[in-house]
Order: structure tokens, then C-alpha cells, then sequence
């Protein structure tokens, strides 16, 4: 029996994020190429996004390459984006076919053009999706993000559009790149790793962390389910206590 028959379909987390970690650890002990790890971090991918969405998932959130991966090997980084091409070329069809749409967070500024146009392509092809929100992180981290949003701010503010007053955990929300989606309420990472590297720094004040030593590369339906399981022991009280959260159950 599949661990999916034991969840709880009225305590879903609605939107699950997930730091894939582990690419390069899981090909060296197989003697491989880390290049091999990020082929097969990919099927990862697609077997976890369909796993999602039969759970019912509404969104998950990918971390696939941070504003620091930036600074590895040249020939590692061409070839993660050569891969990235290859992959949206290849899955496309599939997501659209299965109601998934495509959301990008970062700054896409950095990314070669020609994975810039694919993406986009990506994007427009999947954007009737209703069954579940794909969001990939690319080019991304916390610190830019929230550095891009006071820029914004004091630009509008500069220029009459915002008021210093007007000001709230709302507002600075709002220019965020997450300002359409909901906060995550579960955050997984694999890999063993426990931080969160620069991820959604602002969106998971709240979020519950689950970390698992199994490397991305294994990572499957049945360990989503697991974090999922894990997630519906917990109490979540928002900084009240447990005998206020009882009656609002």
C-alpha cells in the first residue's frame, strides 16, 4: 500500500517547497560524473511533480539553482543549462497535458538567452494549468530578492506611488516575487544538509522544516508522502498556544 492511502486529504500542507540537494554526492558514490547526478536529479523531478499532484497538491516550489551556483565550474554551470533546456523541451507537453503551470522566480536576467526563451515558452505553453503550480526557482536566493524589493520600494516611495506609512509586513509582501503565491507551509530538503541556503528566507517564517538524508536523486513519491505524513504529527500554532488552536480545528 502506497503511503499516499494514509494521508490525511484535509490537513494537506497547500504548498510544499523543496531544496534538491544531494546531485553531486549521490553520482561520487557511484563513481560517477556529478554531471550523471544532475541527469538523474531530473527524473527526480519529474517523478515528485506527478507525485504532487496526485496527492493534490496546489504548489511546489523548486530550488533549482541559487544566485550562488553562479560561482561553480564553468563547464558544471553550461551544462546545468544546457540540461534545463533539455528538460523543458522534453516535459512541456506533459505538464500541460497534466494541468500543471509553470511559475519562474529570480533573476532571469543572469540565464542565456536561449534558455531565457524556453522558459518563456514554458510558461505561456502551461499557463491554463489547474491542478497544480510548478514554481522554479532559478538564478534565485533571499538576499536578492529582498535587496530588489527595498530598491523597488524606495523607487516608489521616491517617486509618490508608496508613502513611508503605508508600510507593513503586507506591503513588503507584495513586492517580493512570491507576491501571487502563498507562503510554503512545508519546506523538505534533501541531502542530509540542515539550512535552508538563502530559500524563501521571508516566505517560511512560519513553514515547517523537514530534512532526510536521502540524497535528490532517490527521492521519490513515497518520501514526498513521508514529509507530507510527517508534517500532518505536527501542531502548527502561529505563536499561540495549543488550547486557542483547538477550537479553530
Amino acid at each position: 500500500m502506497s503511503l499516499i492511502d494514509k494521508l490525511d486529504h484535509n490537513r494537506l500542507p497547500a504548498h510544499i517547497a523543496i531544496i534538491m540537494d544531494g546531485n553531486g554526492r549521490w553520482a561520487k558514490t557511484r563513481g560517477l560524473d556529478r554531471s550523471a547526478g544532475h541527469r538523474e536529479g531530473v527524473e527526480a523531478i519529474r517523478r515528485v511533480v506527478e507525485a504532487a499532484s496526485a496527492a493534490s497538491i496546489q504548489y511546489l516550489t523548486l530550488y533549482a539553482f541559487s544566485t550562488e551556483n553562479w560561482h561553480r565550474p564553468m563547464d558544471e554551470v553550461s551544462g546545468l543549462m544546457d540540461l534545463m533546456v533539455y528538460a523543458l523541451t522534453r516535459e512541456t507537453a506533459r505538464l500541460k497535458k497534466n494541468g500543471v503551470r509553470i511559475v519562474v522566480i529570480g533573476d532571469l536576467d543572469r540565464l542565456p538567452d536561449n534558455v531565457r526563451k524556453i522558459l518563456q515558452d514554458c510558461i505561456q505553453e502551461t499557463a491554463g494549468g489547474k491542478n497544480l503550480t510548478l514554481v522554479i526557482a532559478l538564478s534565485y536566493s533571499s538576499k536578492w530578492e529582498l535587496t530588489q524589493a527595498v530598491k523597488k520600494i524606495s523607487d516608489d516611495i521616491e517617486s509618490g506611488i508608496l508613502h513611508k506609512e503605508d508600510i507593513c509586513e503586507e506591503t513588503f509582501s507584495n513586492y517580493l516575487t512570491t507576491r501571487n503565491l502563498p507562503d510554503p507551509d512545508l519546506l523538505i530538503r534533501t541531502g542530509g544538509e540542515q539550512r535552508i541556503s538563502n530559500f524563501l528566507l521571508w516566505q517560511s517564517a512560519y513553514a515547517e522544516f523537514y530534512f532526510t538524508e536521502t540524497f535528490w536523486p532517490d527521492f521519490n513519491d513515497e518520501e514526498l508522502y513521508k514529509a507530507i505524513l510527517d508534517y500532518q504529527k505536527r501542531e502548527r500554532r502561529f505563536g499561540k498556544i495549543s488550547e486557542q488552536i483547538e477550537p479553530e480545528q
